[in-house]
């Protein structure tokens, strides 16, 4: 699985456990609706870190929770350059 996948799939795990849609979260990070729609559909192939630090500080969560995940155990993750 590539890193930006794991990213996004993490997000939309935290967004339906507190009932928000991603653009709802967008907006509670202070992010174009835009921005977000660029990270789900693989057009941001890399979301920096202010942007999870900023959804994470929406989300009322640290990084380490963020990443904190079976999704980022797996040794092969592969990231895009």
């Amino acid at each position: 699985m590539k890193l930006e996948e794991a990213i996004t799939k993490r997000i939309y795990a935290l967004c339906e456990e507190r009932n928000i849609s991603p653009n709802k979260l967008a907006s509670l990070s202070g992010m174009p609706a835009g921005s977000m729609k660029s990270i789900f559909y693989g057009k941001s192939k890399n979301p920096g870190t202010r942007t999870l630090l900023d959804m994470c500080q929406a989300l009322e969560i640290s990084l380490y929770d963020f990443f904190n995940d079976d999704l980022f155990k797996n040794k092969d993750l592969e990231g895009t350059y």
